[in-house]
């Protein structure tokens, strides 16, 4: 049995190989930047506020609503 991609990347991205190093902190970053948009979405459809996504989040309102804002309004 294979490992889940995000487990392989998750073991490759300690490699002493910065190449495949490198690969898998990328792969990474994209699926954290894919779960944060479903994440976000969830919670605005759910009522949250931007302030409390921010919190969650540990940034300013301002920019989860700057990242997030327009993104939502094309993805209708």
């Amino acid at each position: 049995m294979t490992a889940p991609p995000v487990m392989t990347a998750a073991g490759e991205a300690s490699s002493r190989d910065p190449a495949i190093g490198l690969r898998a902190v990328a792969a990474l970053r994209d699926l954290t930047d894919d779960l944060e948009v479903l994440q976000v979405d969830n919670a605005r459809e759910q009522g949250w506020s931007w302030q409390q996504i921010a919190d969650a989040l540990g940034v300013s309102k301002q920019a989860v609503h700057k990242k997030h804002a327009r993104s939502r309004l094309r993805r209708r």
